[in-house]
């Protein structure tokens, strides 16, 4: 969903080859977006500058995105002591254990669910999906092993970290409860809550562009880790986030046009005109 934007970025710069950049333009492809995001976190932890604005050319139907949701991709496992299942005091059950853990994250999602809400999104709270579940071997098999994996979106103001501490501190008790070992861990670093100040000039200048109020959306970008280099930050792009990963994604051909255009007035804006005109602006 995002390789498309390299090649209208490219087509919106060529007429302007010949005019003399007042700023530098970059065009910054970084390694494993969907996943990891190891290239935009590599960005910024160098802590070099790249530029006074950045756009992200995720799908956004060109819909100017000025926030959006952390994204936390989790995993809980449970040892515990297989036995046969006709003595129960013969082991320690990982599976009865786990559903303790799933009832105090749901009580964990109603509790934030209470003290965050932003009007802003479509889903106005914070999200936990509980969303895959492995254990046992056996019917007759008190469940020695099992394993839960989870997706956490926060909303801008919530820190990742503070959510962990927040759910170590269920699972300790439930060990020693149920006697078995519980590892908690991420599947991979959290992508922070990501907001860019509304009356930035990147927001005000592509709101006035595409005639659309910024958005926010609760889907995870790279946007946090380019704005931690001190850039204005938007995600701005064309193409549906509905249509995104799937065998059929596609970018509709009346789609080039339009998103050509408007990059092409934001690189006229910041770096053909001068700094000083774009100020008495």
């Amino acid at each position: 969903d995002m390789k498309g934007f390299f090649a209208l970025a490219i087509e919106a710069v060529r007429p302007l080859l010949d005019q003399p950049f007042q700023q530098p333009l970059l065009i910054l492809a970084t390694c494993d977006e969907e996943s990891s995001m190891a290239g935009a976190r590599a960005l910024a932890a160098a802590s070099r500058p790249l530029g006074r604005a950045v756009v992200i050319g995720e799908p956004t139907g060109l819909k100017p995105i000025r926030l959006h949701k952390g994204v936390m991709m989790e995993r809980i496992d449970i040892l515990g002591q297989s036995g046969h299942s006709s003595d129960p005091a013969l082991g320690h059950s990982a599976l009865e254990a786990m559903q303790d853990v799933m009832g105090e994250l749901r009580g964990l999602r109603a509790q934030w669910q209470r003290e965050f809400n932003n009007p802003q999104f479509s889903v106005p709270q914070p999200t936990l999906n509980l969303g895959c579940i492995h254990g046992g071997d056996n019917p007759n098999r008190i469940c020695g092993q099992c394993a839960l994996e989870f997706d956490l979106r926060p909303l801008p103001g919530m820190d990742p970290e503070q959510l962990r501490e927040a759910i170590r501190g269920k699972l300790l008790p439930l060990a020693l409860k149920h006697q078995v070992r519980i590892d908690y861990g991420p599947l991979f670093p959290a992508v922070p809550p990501f907001e860019q100040k509304a009356d930035a000039e990147l927001v005000r200048l592509a709101e006035r562009l595409t005639g659309h109020s910024a958005q926010a959306v609760a889907f995870g970008t790279e946007a946090p880790y380019l704005q931690q280099l001190g850039c204005e930050t938007l995600v701005l792009g064309p193409g549906d986030i509905d249509c995104a990963h799937q065998p059929g994604e596609h970018l509709e051909l009346a789609r080039i046009e339009p998103t050509v255009a408007l990059l092409r007035q934001l690189i006229q804006h910041y770096c053909l005109t001068r700094s000083e005109d774009v100020q008495r602006r």
